[in-house]
């Protein structure tokens, strides 16, 4: 993002503050191992049945306009076929609305039995996001001239994205690409109608996800994954995590985002049908310790119709 010098608004300092430590145009997710279809178009389908799942994630609670995420996603495989397909929604919002985004994604993937307990899917997304920005609501620092812009209404900007996702009863391992087109969001305003200035610009963010379960004992497993993130002229990002499964029911387990922060996770499969999933992230940087942020939550439910197909293809650690 870059602004323009004779205005100063604490959201703007948020939203700066998102993109100079993360470069982050995709949503960031802690519970990322079970929202897997928002960042590689290759899961769907792959645990065998119908699969509803919606998060809401706040962070930097405390901070006035701080980033909030919702997603809503579903996928299923075809049956008596090696397709599946899968549909997904997110929504972030900065400033309570001044700066508004929504994607809107349909998934297909392709299956080929690989061995006979592994599977190799290759995945295609297609769709495109809206951006809203409310540069009208912005304040201005006293003293300073009056910012003159338009807003930005409901632009849409297509895109698509590919990955592929290997899996076995307990290993996966997926590389994506969600948004392959680099869009560049400008105005042009002020008495030069040449002159353009570049409100943001959307890269490439290429995902790497990794993940093993070891059976400890008959009621105990134990899955350490790791998610790497890069993007051009950003920071690597790696969250590596460590998660429990007792008696099929309770998740437990901690993570770490390299040099940012650290989350605790939680989960209860309430029943065959429905699990809920709770996070908490604290950071690590100096935003961590400041007296206005109180870490950032994630809230995830999922519903799966498990008397519509034989058998999971995959456990429900993934």
């Amino acid at each position: 993002m870059a602004y323009k010098k004779n205005f100063q608004i604490s959201i703007l300092f948020l939203f700066a503050l998102v993109l100079s430590s993360n470069a982050q145009q995709d949503a960031q997710y802690t519970q990322y191992m079970f929202n897997t279809l928002s960042i590689n178009p290759a899961y769907a389908g792959s645990r065998g049945q119908l699969s509803i799942a919606g998060l809401y994630r706040s962070q930097w609670v405390g901070l006035n306009g701080a980033p909030t995420t919702q997603t809503l996603n579903l996928h299923s495989p075809i049956r008596n076929s090696r397709l599946g397909y899968g549909l997904s929604i997110v929504n972030d919002e900065i400033g309570d609305g001044t700066i508004q985004e929504t994607y809107f994604d349909a998934a297909v993937s392709y299956t080929i039995d690989v061995s006979q307990d592994a599977k190799l899917s290759f995945g295609l997304k297609a769709g495109g996001n809206l951006l809203n920005l409310d540069l009208q609501s912005l304040r201005q620092r006293e003293g300073q001239e009056e910012f003159v812009g338009d807003n930005v209404d409901n632009r849409f900007s297509p895109n698509f994205g590919l990955g592929i996702y290997y899996h076995t009863n307990k290993f996966y391992a997926g590389l994506s690409a969600p948004n392959l087109l680099e869009t560049k969001f400008f105005d042009r305003s002020g008495d030069d109608a040449e002159a353009v200035n570049f409100l943001s610009t959307d890269r490439i963010n290429f995902y790497l996800i990794t993940g093993y379960v070891f059976d400890l004992n008959g009621n105990l497993k134990f899955k350490p994954a790791l998610l790497t993130k890069v993007v051009g002229g950003a920071p690597l990002q790696v969250d590596v995590s460590a998660n429990f499964m007792f008696n099929e029911k309770f998740t437990f387990g901690a993570a770490y985002r390299w040099d940012a922060a650290v989350s605790a996770l939680a989960g209860f499969q309430v029943t065959d049908q429905i699990m809920l999933g709770l996070a908490y992230d604290r950071e690590t940087t100096e935003l961590g310790g400041t007296q206005f942020n109180d870490g950032s939550f994630e809230v995830f439910l999922r519903f799966e119709l498990v008397k519509s197909f034989q058998k999971l293809v995959s456990p429900r650690f993934f």
